[in-house]
């Protein structure tokens, strides 16, 4: 039984004492504990598995096996991954695997959906969307051709997802629907069965991007009757910076698609060397160039960690800090003026909080450079703080509390430049 809140960091203790994952904190590189990292939606931190797993693969496979660690296991890797992913999505092993980043593998199958869907020219999302998936699908339309287009629904806030605006635009014209499953900046979490419901339903396909909620919480992809899919690796997964991303495509769907983007890893056989292309059998065709064996190897060793957690705890706990967090921002935050941009339902909320104010930015520097707290920022006025269950603890978030107010009743972002850094 969970006590009644309170504000005091006596609760916030109490409330570890509770946790069940409290374990794993220990599991990755922490240097500095008086560093309060919520950037974790961002970036993961380093898990010391991962050290461990690098190491070997390049002092023993890479520098004893050399190439013939191909045949020792180099060469199924993705799909090896590919199916540890899939436990995390709610997938099948042979309907996720890993190539490539984010943007290319939403460029391949946005275009590999539309040559399939005859006489439907029109793709819609919405303004919400992560802004280089935008950048991705208007690059797909001008290659597709004149005559299709791309439809960005508005919102009336960045708050929610436009469902009812949605519904309206996917139409009988509609090849394919690509949304962001949860909402880099708010947090918000689209009810993925009912989106891809409205798709089907109109006939057309549905592409989600998981980015910002794979391993943060329990995704249903194949209950969801999901076509296709994709996201990346180093934020809730650990993956590390440039981590291979992962893209699936329902088994139905599978040998009706093709790559365009078709590489000697996508061929049939690929060591035959052959001068025409034959598409390899399964979810395979849609791998292109050589993999990354190190970056793979990495993400490899941070999802076996979240597996051991288990995503409905993990969920669970995300949950329960997210919560906490909105309600110390009721009590303390709120009246120095800053206000809640994230939904207040838990079951439509990410594993990120989203605070604005009006001197966002700079109180994001003053936080970073002079309290030892690591959020993010996004524009205009967007503090989010990412909680990440598996290192993240009750604690760090009321030490963060403390601290933001700190900032800003002692006013120590005035003394830093309105423009801000390169990356926030």
């Amino acid at each position: 039984m969970i006590p009644p809140f309170r504000p005091d960091a006596g609760y916030a203790q109490e409330l570890d004492a509770r946790d069940d994952l409290v374990r794993f904190r220990q599991q990755f590189v922490i240097d500095d504990p008086t560093y309060i990292y919520l950037d974790g939606n961002s970036l993961g931190r380093l898990p010391r598995v991962t050290v461990e797993r690098l190491q070997q693969v390049v002092e023993q496979e890479w520098g004893r096996r050399l190439i013939r660690s191909w045949n020792e296991g180099w060469f199924d890797l993705p799909e090896r991954v590919g199916a540890k992913m899939a436990v995390l999505l709610g997938a099948s092993p042979d309907e996720v695997i890993m190539a490539d980043s984010t943007s290319v593998n939403l460029y391949k199958l946005a275009l590999a959906a539309l040559q399939v869907q005859s006489g439907r020219t029109k793709i819609v999302t919405d303004e919400l969307n992560f802004p280089s998936d935008l950048y991705i699908l208007q690059g797909v339309v001008r290659l597709a051709g004149p005559a299709y287009r791309l439809e960005v629904v508005p919102a009336a806030d960045e708050l929610s997802g436009p469902v009812e605006q949605l519904a309206g635009a996917i139409d009988e014209e509609t090849a394919l629907v690509v949304l962001t499953h949860t909402i880099f900046k708010s947090g918000y979490t689209y009810d993925m069965a009912t989106l891809t419901e409205l798709a089907h339903r109109a006939g057309a396909l549905i592409l989600w991007d998981c980015s910002h909620s794979v391993g943060a919480m329990p995704i249903a992809l194949n209950a969801a009757a999901v076509d296709l899919a994709v996201g990346c690796s180093y934020k809730y997964l650990n993956g590390g910076p440039g981590a291979p991303a992962f893209l699936y495509v329902r088994r139905d769907w599978q040998e009706r698609l093709n790559n365009p983007i078709s590489g000697w890893m996508g061929q049939h056989s690929p060591f035959a060397f052959a001068l025409d292309y034959q598409p390899a059998p399964g979810l395979r065709r849609f791998l292109t160039g050589t993999p990354s064996i190190l970056a793979l190897a990495a993400v490899e060793a941070g999802l076996e960690l979240l597996l051991e957690a288990g995503l409905e705890r993990v969920r669970a706990k995300s949950v329960q800090q997210t919560e906490y967090l909105v309600a110390l921002w009721e009590a303390l935050l709120a009246p120095l003026g800053f206000r809640l941009k994230s939904p207040r339902q838990p079951e439509h909320r990410g594993s990120h909080v989203t605070l604005g104010h009006d001197e966002g930015l700079r109180i994001d520097q003053a936080l970073i450079h002079e309290m030892s707290v690591q959020p993010d920022f996004r524009r205009p006025d967007n503090i989010r703080f990412g909680i990440a269950p598996l290192y993240n603890t009750f604690t760090e978030l009321h030490e963060a509390v403390q601290r933001l107010r700190t900032v800003v009743t002692e006013q120590l972002y005035e003394k830093y430049p309105a423009e801000g850094p390169a990356v926030t």
